[in-house]
């Protein structure tokens, strides 16, 4: 974007992400890749075997159930004791089970960051409400955050993405519903002219009631002649958006692709330049992510392509 004297404006949001640690996006030669553990299992034998060894976890676990042994006999007697001592075992095991798929996880994640030459920030994070998807929820965070060139070419941040709906019933019960998305969030300046606000998002409902619920709808729907597509997926734009720009977009090709090659969730919005595509659920193995990400590369090369064609 550019103002009337022909200086450089970054669209609405990039500043958000460029302070979010979202790098300065766009796409770059998908870069290689190293071995890396599948999964967050794999070393999961490991870290259990050398916490099932180690003295203090032993001494304590078992200095516990001795305690519970005595205490509960000397009152109830000793068969309640000894389902005490029981019950401390097993979960003393199951913490150990815990504490030991928390570290495998660690060292899958440390690996696949350092596998794709990725930057990795642990722990919750935030990503900014740049788009709907990243906009919903009374709570937003990331759990895991990779930031880089990620494979596929994209260049930007790859996140397991959580929000969080507190509702209370009619008792005054207090309930969180949480839902998960793995998504990958990129700039792509140059798209922010050519339309403000494209999305892509799986088909929920009867096909029937597209017209009555879009009467209710602040953007305009996208109609495509593919049966596969109008199956799978809804497409929308925005209110102000040229409807043909939006359908340009999705050529035979990419629509072939969308329907028979990619993820069968995968989902994107674009808006004001910034794309987040997203998948439901937490991916958890390489192969998983490398595909995701890759599906990324396929979507935000063809919005550019038809951006700057």
């Amino acid at each position: 974007m550019s103002d009337e004297a022909g200086t450089s404006i970054p669209p609405p949001g990039a500043e958000e992400l460029a302070a979010a640690g979202v790098p300065a996006g766009g796409l770059e030669a998908a870069p290689s890749v190293e071995e890396v553990p599948d999964d967050a299992k794999d070393t999961r034998g490991k870290h259990l075997g050398a916490l099932l060894r180690n003295v203090w976890v032993l001494g304590l676990a078992w200095t516990v159930a001795i305690i519970v042994l005595i205490a509960v006999g000397t009152q109830a007697g000793f068969g309640f004791g000894a389902a005490g001592a029981a019950v401390v075992l097993a979960i003393a095991l199951l913490i150990v089970w815990l504490l030991a798929s928390s570290r495998a996880a660690s060292d899958f994640f440390n690996a696949y960051a350092a596998g794709r030459g990725l930057t990795r920030v642990s722990g919750r994070s935030s990503l900014p409400p740049v788009t709907p998807l990243l906009q919903k929820g009374d709570r937003r965070y990331t759990q895991e955050l990779f930031s880089g060139t990620l494979p596929g070419g994209v260049v930007g941040s790859l996140a397991l993405y959580t929000y969080e709906e507190a509702s209370t019933d009619s008792k005054g019960n207090r309930e969180t519903t949480y839902y998960h998305f793995t998504v990958a969030v990129t700039q792509l300046p140059e798209t922010a002219p050519f339309l403000s606000d494209l999305a892509l998002q799986r088909r929920f409902g009867f096909r029937f009631l597209d017209s009555a619920e879009d009467a209710f709808r602040s953007r305009q729907r996208v109609e495509i002649e593919s049966e596969l597509a109008d199956k799978k997926f809804e497409i929308f734009t925005g209110r102000s958006d040229e409807l043909n720009r939006a359908r340009q977009v999705f050529t035979p090709t990419f629509l072939v692709w969308l329907g028979e090659e990619a993820h069968e969730g995968i989902a994107f919005e674009l808006s004001a330049g910034a794309l987040v595509v997203n998948i439901k659920g937490h991916l958890k193995t390489a192969h998983e992510l490398d595909a995701f990400c890759e599906g990324a590369g396929v979507i935000a090369r063809r919005l550019l392509e038809e951006a700057i064609e």
